[in-house]
């Protein structure tokens, strides 16, 4: 079924058109990831989606009723107060119903015998109708959502908001649109402010939840593990493709070959054609020589296809190569207040090395780079920085960018020999241009200050870069040059990345955070997943292990107490048994007794004949030995009454 589709759609923003002619169609329960430079329209694309923008020219309709939600990069919470109010966002109507049913139901315990039946029945009304909208099942998707994104569910209940981080506000803002009931779900940069783990869980969330969903992201890995579908905006347009990232790139790479060979074919067919009208114009083939110039001049020209320029031309150069120990660590802790993030920690980084430092948002990624730099004080231990080492540290948070200059004095200041044409020749390579270089750093957008943060870092000249998060807010290519300036880098790097094709590609050894311990891990990325995934898959065995012991356990205590409690109740059962026997006895003695006495009631017994007669004192006998068994029987009953009450008595004393 088809929920939405573009059709022959053109943007234009002021003289220049942002996309021109875009058709395409999304399909119920597919997943797309949309890719680009940044500035090609993503952004755009996804309010032409939800409606908050109209095309000059086109159609984008949408299944009549779609419900989507939509999650960009700055995130507003309305009047929410807490985490869990905010992640509820989605089910604003709900929960106001919710607080209605409670105030009504109040009212109508208050009112106690004068309730009529006009408020029961709007009160079952506004119940189903709290039932029917899904109002018993919202908070454990909230809460499930909200674990998933590494919070305390019953903790996010009293958390307020003015207390969260960026990173935080971030992922509640990703949970309030994974929460939120909807069919279409569009998504911009979720994975930003993510760690490797809550990223495997948005991805895994994404693919069970069986929602449509639209992903603008730079993560090449997890649009390689999540998406069916690529749409790629480049030079206005905005093309389909079907597969995962990398078969995208395999996708593209053909279509523009395609495409070149064509426009080299028919270039080299125009040249012969030229080549013949020109020969044969005032020959005798002049008939010939004109058709084929009417020929090519109707002739549509294929145009090569667009050529991408590079979107940062990234080069880290070394001003020396410093020693081969670059980094060395020796009984290493590192503490927060009272927490403990790192404790006797031990390792020499090499030249040459690119360490991937990983481990869970709050681990202390940020803060072991700031420690090994000198930047902050260790709680133990030394972290030296080896001889001729000369670091440069990106921080996730820009804050290395100088305030309020202008991105020409932020590289003038830097490099105060170079004249004009050098300074903007290094911009240029940054994608930064003509008027651009006045802007203040103030005003710039994360990729942008990005795009400075690296500039001004190429030009220390450093032999240790820690890199803290250098992939936000970039787009896909400019990563990629970025990873291939790193690739060719010969000096060492300490990466803290979520990009996880980047770690892959780059890395030659792992510091993992788990807990207060960092394990320093001697092999690439790729091998420390596999160990790392290895190692979950026999702690959920063993987990599994654990639990169906601890079942079995539980049943075979269940069983024994049960077996003990028999045991126990075995003597008072028997008694039980014993009185409703005496008792059984009783009643059949006493009927034989009744039986007999009404026989010798009889008044036909006594007409005075011999037969009577003697009939009567067979009865009398019968009724005496009646009588006897009556009393046998009742002392018997007296007897295992006497015992059941002793037991009962002996029970009660052992409670």
């Amino acid at each position: 079924m088809t929920l939405l589709s573009f059709s022959s759609v053109t943007v234009q923003f002021g003289a220049d058109p942002l996309l021109t002619d875009v058709s395409f169609t999304v399909s119920q329960g597919e997943r797309w990831g949309i890719v680009g430079r940044n500035g090609t329209g993503k952004t755009t694309l996804l309010r032409f989606i939800t409606g908050s923008l109209e095309p000059e020219a086109g159609h984008v309709n949408r299944r009549a009723g779609l419900q989507m939600t939509m999650l960009d990069q700055y995130r507003e919470f309305g009047s929410a107060r807490t985490v869990w109010e905010a992640a509820a966002g989605g089910y604003e109507d709900l929960l106001s119903l919710e607080k209605s049913l409670a105030r009504e139901a109040e009212r109508l315990g208050e009112l106690g015998d004068r309730v009529t039946e006009g408020d029961l029945r709007r009160l079952d009304e506004a119940q189903e109708r709290f039932h029917h909208q899904g109002g018993y099942g919202f908070h454990a998707q909230v809460d499930a959502v909200l674990q998933g994104l590494g919070f305390n569910a019953e903790e996010a209940r009293t958390r307020p908001l003015q207390e969260l981080s960026g990173g935080e506000r971030g992922r509640v803002g990703l949970a309030a649109q994974l929460a939120a009931p909807a069919e279409l779900v569009l998504l911009d940069e979720p994975t930003n402010h993510l760690d490797l783990d809550t990223i495997e869980w948005l991805k895994n969330h994404l693919k069970d939840s069986g929602k449509t969903v639209m992903v603008i992201s730079h993560d090449r890995a997890f649009l390689d593990d999540f998406a069916g579908h690529i749409l790629h905006l480049s030079h206005g347009s905005a093309t389909p493709y079907r597969g995962g990232y990398s078969a995208f790139v395999r996708q593209r790479d053909q279509a523009l070959l395609t495409l070149q060979r064509q426009a080299d074919d028919q270039r080299k067919e125009i040249a012969r054609q030229e080549d013949f009208i020109r020969r044969n114009i005032a020959g005798q083939k002049t008939a010939q020589a004109q058709s084929r110039r009417a020929m090519l001049a109707r002739l549509p020209r294929l145009s090569p296809p667009p050529v991408e320029d590079d979107p940062m031309e990234v080069r880290f150069e070394l001003s020396n190569r410093g020693g081969d120990q670059v980094l060395v660590v020796e009984g290493l802790g590192v503490r927060i207040g009272d927490r403990e993030l790192v404790t006797d920690f031990s390792t020499i980084a090499r030249r040459g090395d690119v360490i991937a430092v990983v481990g869970p948002n709050g681990a202390g990624k940020s803060t072991l780079l700031s420690v090994l730099l000198g930047e902050a004080p260790s709680s133990s231990g030394t972290a030296r920085i080896g001889a001729g080492i000369t670091p440069a540290w990106y921080r996730q948070d820009h804050a290395h960018l100088p305030k309020d200059r202008s991105v020409y004095d932020c590289v003038g200041e830097a490099r105060p020999t170079w004249n004009r044409g050098q300074i903007q020749g290094h911009l240029g390579r940054f994608g930064f241009s003509g008027d651009e270089v006045k802007r203040s750093t103030n005003s710039l957008s994360g990729g942008e200050r990005a795009r400075v943060a690296l500039a001004l870092i190429t030009l220390q000249g450093s032999n240790l870069l820690a890199l803290d998060e250098p992939t936000n807010h970039l787009d896909v290519e400019s990563i990629e040059a970025l990873e291939d300036a790193l690739e060719n880098y010969p000096g060492t790097v300490l990466l803290v990345s979520h990009d996880r094709a980047l770690l892959r590609e780059l890395t030659n050894r792992v510091w993992a955070f788990s807990e207060n311990r960092l394990t320093d891990f001697p092999g690439p990325f790729v091998d420390w997943e596999e160990r790392a995934a290895e190692a979950e898959r026999q702690r959920l065995e063993e987990r599994l292990e654990a639990e169906r012991f601890a079942r079995a356990e539980e049943k075979a205590q269940t069983r024994k107490a049960a077996e003990e409690k028999r045991a126990l109740t075995r003597p008072r059962r028997m008694a039980e048994k014993a009185v409703a026997a005496a008792e059984s006895l009783v009643a059949e003695a006493e009927a034989a007794v009744a039986e007999i006495e009404a026989a010798l009631a009889d008044p036909k017994l006594y007409d005075g004949s011999p037969g009577t007669a003697q009939e009567a004192g067979r009865l009398n006998l019968a009724l005496k030995e009646a009588k006897t068994k009556l009393d046998q029987a009742m002392a018997e009953w007296v007897d295992a009454q006497e015992s059941l009450e002793t037991l009962k008595s002996d029970d009660d004393l052992s409670r």
